[in-house]
C-alpha cells in the first residue's frame, strides 16, 4: 500500500513545491510510482511540471464532482492538477460534515496504484492542510536556512500533534528538510543546529543546496533530474530521496516488530 506523505511549511518561499516534486522525480528515479498532488491554489507545482489545466483538477474533485484524475508529467510520475478556484474552496466545504476527511476518501482508489503520494500543502494552516494531514502517514517538513524560516516552528508542530491526537493516529513527522543551503554561510550552519536541536534526528542528513538548475528547472517546466541531472540540485534530490526511503523501511520494520 502507497504512503501518503504531506509537505508542509506556512512560511512560504522555503523551497516547499521545489521538494515535492524533485523528492517525487528522485523516488521515480529509484524506481518507485509517485502521484503527486497539488494542494495548493496558487498552482505553482501544476504550472512547474507543465501541466495543462484538465477538466477535472483537485478544486472539482474535493466538490464532489468528480473522483481524482491523474495526469502524467512523465513515465511513473502523475499529478493532479491544481488551479485558482481552489482558494475559494475552504468557504464551499466548511458546513460539509466530515470536512476533514475529504481528500482521504479521495485517495483510497489510488492507494494501492502508487509507492508514494505527496501533498504540496499550501502555505497556510487551513482547511485544505487539515485535509492533507489527516489523509498522510507523514508530514516532511521543507525549511530554509536563515532566521525568519525557525519562526512559527513551534505553531507547525504543535498543529501536527492535535491532529494526530484528534484525527489521525498514525500522523508522524517524517523529516525536517534544510533547503537553500549554503555551507560557507556561517548563519546557514547555525540554523541547522538549531533545528537539529528542536527536531533531533529527524532532520535529514542531506541538505539542499542553494543552486541556480533549482530555480532555472521550472522555466523549463521540468524536473531537476530531466533538466539538469549533473547537477548539485539533482544529487541532493537523489540523495535525500534515498535517505526517505530508508527511513520508510526502518518505520515499517519497527511497526513490523511492535506488532508481534
Amino acid at each position: 500500500m502507497g504512503k501518503v506523505i504531506s509537505l508542509l511549511n506556512h512560511k512560504g518561499g522555503v523551497g516547499k513545491t521545489t521538494s515535492a516534486i524533485n523528492i517525487g522525480a528522485g523516488l521515480v528515479e529509484l524506481g518507485k510510482r509517485v502521484l503527486l498532488i497539488d494542494l495548493d491554489p496558487q498552482a505553482n507545482l501544476t504550472l512547474a511540471l507543465g501541466v495543462p489545466r484538465p477538466p477535472v483538477t483537485i478544486y472539482e474533485a474535493m466538490r464532489g464532482e468528480s473522483g481524482l484524475q491523474p495526469v502524467t508529467a512523465k513515465e511513473n510520475l502523475d499529478v493532479v492538477a491544481s488551479t485558482l478556484d481552489l482558494s475559494g474552496a475552504e468557504m464551499e466545504l466548511i458546513n460539509e460534515a466530515g470536512r476533514e476527511f475529504i481528500l482521504q476518501e479521495l485517495f483510497d482508489p489510488f492507494l494501492e496504484e502508487y509507492d508514494f503520494i505527496i501533498i504540496d500543502c499550501p502555505p497556510s494552516l487551513g482547511l485544505l492542510t487539515l485535509n492533507a494531514l489527516t489523509s498522510s502517514d507523514f508530514v516532511m517538513i521543507p525549511l530554509q536556512t536563515e532566521f525568519l524560516a525557525m519562526q512559527g516552528l513551534a505553531k507547525i508542530k504543535q498543529v501536527i500533534q492535535k491532529v494526530k491526537f484528534r484525527l489521525n493516529k498514525k500522523l508522524q513527522i517524517g523529516g525536517v528538510i534544510a533547503t537553500m543551503y549554503d555551507s560557507r554561510k556561517v548563519l546557514n550552519r547555525d540554523v541547522v543546529e538549531t533545528i537539529t536541536k528542536y527536531f533531533g534526528n529527524l532532520v535529514f542528513e542531506t541538505k539542499i543546496r542553494d543552486t541556480v538548475a533549482l530555480a532555472e528547472a521550472p522555466a523549463q517546466r521540468k524536473d531537476i533530474f530531466a533538466y539538469s541531472p549533473s547537477s548539485s540540485g539533482a544529487k541532493d534530490y537523489l540523495d535525500l530521496s534515498k535517505e526517505l526511503l530508508q527511513r520508510m523501511e526502518q518505520f515499517d520494520q519497527m511497526m513490523t516488530e511492535k506488532r508481534q
